[in-house]
């Protein structure tokens, strides 16, 4: 699995990054993960809006956060 966290230095972003690796290891899960801060790379994938959340190169979410309940459904199917 190939994990994307979009954002910039904000807040939000460094949350999400958080939550997904703390979700992969709370579901005994391995994934490539990797935080992208260049916005012409987050704008290749559509996102207009950070955070935004790539799996395998599909966006799941953009321009709001999740939650960690929210993270860890999205990583466990």
């Amino acid at each position: 699995m190939e994990i994307k966290v979009l954002g910039g230095c904000c807040k939000n972003c460094d949350i999400l990054l958080n939550y997904v690796n703390e979700s992969l290891a709370e579901l005994n899960k391995t994934a490539d993960v990797e935080k992208i801060t260049d916005f012409i790379q987050i704008a290749k994938f559509g996102v207009m809006k950070t955070p935004g959340l790539v799996i395998d190169g599909k966006v799941i979410f953009s321009g709001r956060m999740a939650d960690k309940k929210e993270v860890k459904e999205i990583l466990s199917r």
